[in-house]
């Protein structure tokens, strides 16, 4: 695969991951946070089972938007914003 058909590809990640009403609410959620959250938090925050909010983490995380990291049985994301520039200028304003 080329370069450019590599970027193609993940900018269809990033629009697919986006173009969900529920991650784009994970989205929001963690917009507002300072810091890494768990994503047991993330769930009881926006009303999503654990099934579900797993499904949603793994495909935001493939598409590079969140970050993710695991500490014994909880796993912590957060934003990954360089994402967000790079495919999303004045994504934030638009929030």
């Amino acid at each position: 695969m080329t370069i450019q058909g590599q970027k193609n590809e993940q900018a269809m990640k990033v629009f697919k991951a986006l173009a969900d009403p529920i991650r784009l609410t994970i989205i929001q959620y963690l917009n507002g946070q300072d810091h890494e959250v768990t994503c047991g938090e993330v769930d009881q925050a926006i009303h999503i089972g654990k099934t579900a909010g797993s499904y949603h983490f793994k495909l935001l995380q493939e598409a590079g938007l969140i970050t993710a990291r695991k500490v014994a049985r909880e796993k912590y994301v957060a934003l990954d914003r360089s994402t967000f520039d790079r495919y999303l200028v004045h994504f934030w304003d638009n929030l």
